[in-house]
């Protein structure tokens, strides 16, 4: 959307990718100011330093209106001028304007059963620091590892000494919607309820907990394999089975955080969480570890008709194209419904990248409005 109050005739220019709209309908001055702000941060976070002119040619806005924007979000602190477009130009409208990226930075954290990894980064997306604290096995007899302390530890590492504007924490288990905490204990060692709130309090920096899996797929739909589809589900094949599950361009995680548990499904009597993962896939053929996928995928497809089933985790990634081109031709004769099997794409830590992206979603609301 698209709010000129210095030209409410205006209709938007340039590629048609936005359009501009009446700034009469309803909205104020200042509505539609903070909506023309957003939209020219979100557009430099997309294509990198512009300028004037060419803000104006993107959004339609007027002169006037552009002058006023780039003022304001310069007196914010946040964006700057990085350079010039062109060598034989000088001027106002050939300074490039870009994000101030030490505006705010964020925390995406992965924790898994043996370590907990972290990445820090600033707001346009790029890493500043990472860190891993491994997390030692607990004997039956011994004390509870200070998981919340070993959390924490990593993330004040990888920022190194930056203040943080939100941080995404990734774990195994069902995450509750309406607690944000797990509703049932997982197996990491030292994981205890409350543990988001324990690791806020020392961070004194908001935290948020999601599921790992619905991170992952977070991930492939920006920068992996679903990628331009709004529909598709994420098959997690790793040493933990589940999947998630993304409909209309968003995570859906049902009412109790459940949404995709397909772990716990059981398939020819036994539960189909073991009979797929990453040590079980190892040691059997392709062709039947590709029946025994498509056998969780097809009550997925059934369901919910995705139209893009995506095979992640180790063994995804590992199968890559001939493990997707073997569970498709299996899955179409057990479902009705037509769906497209493709390998994750993600290089690199899937989950961690995930948590990331929501960290920054979370901090670019805040930060930009």
């Amino acid at each position: 959307m698209v709010l000129d109050p210095g030209d409410a005739g205006g209709q938007a220019a340039g590629d048609g990718a936005v359009h501009g709209e009446h700034a009469g309908d309803g909205a104020t001055p200042s509505l539609a100011r903070a909506i023309n702000d957003r939209l020219a941060l979100d557009l430099l976070l997309q294509r990198g330093p512009l300028t004037a002119p060419q803000v104006r040619a993107l959004t339609g806005l007027s002169r006037p209106t552009v002058s006023d924007l780039i003022e304001r979000l310069m007196e914010r602190g946040l964006i700057e001028v990085t350079g010039e477009y062109g060598e034989d130009r000088r001027g106002p409208n050939a300074r490039l304007y870009g994000i101030v990226a030490g505006r705010a930075h964020v925390a995406g954290v992965d924790v898994r059963r043996s370590a907990v990894h972290a990445t820090v980064a600033d707001i346009t997306g790029n890493t500043v620091g990472t860190s891993t604290r491994e997390i030692t096995p607990l004997a039956p007899s011994g004390p509870a590892a200070d998981l919340p302390g070993l959390v924490a530890g990593a993330i004040t590492e990888a920022a190194s000494g930056r203040a943080l504007e939100a941080v995404v924490i990734g774990a195994p288990g069902l995450v509750d919607p309406r607690s944000g905490d797990l509703g049932a204990p997982n197996d990491v060692p030292g994981w205890r309820p409350g543990l988001p709130d324990d690791v806020r309090g020392r961070l004194g920096v908001p935290v948020t907990l999601e599921n790992e899996v619905n991170l992952a797929a977070v991930a492939e739909l920006r920068n992996g394999a679903a990628a331009g589809s709004e529909d598709f589900v994420l098959l997690w094949l790793d040493d933990g089975v589940g999947a998630a599950v993304v409909l209309g361009g968003r995570l859906r995680r049902g009412v109790s955080g459940g949404a995709g548990e397909i772990g716990f499904l059981e398939v020819d009597g036994r539960p189909y969480c073991d009979q797929v993962t990453a040590e079980v896939a190892r040691g059997l053929p392709p062709e039947v570890l590709a029946g025994r996928i498509a056998k969780g995928a097809a009550a997925l497809v059934t369901i919910l008709d995705p139209g893009l089933v995506v095979l992640g985790g180790a063994t995804g990634r590992a199968g890559g194209d001939t493990l997707a081109a073997l569970v498709s031709g299996r899955l179409r004769a057990l479902s009705p419904a037509p769906a497209e099997v493709r390998p994750s794409t993600m290089a690199g830590n899937a989950v961690l990248q995930g948590a990331v992206l929501t960290a920054l979603d979370l901090a670019r609301d805040a930060v930009f409005g």
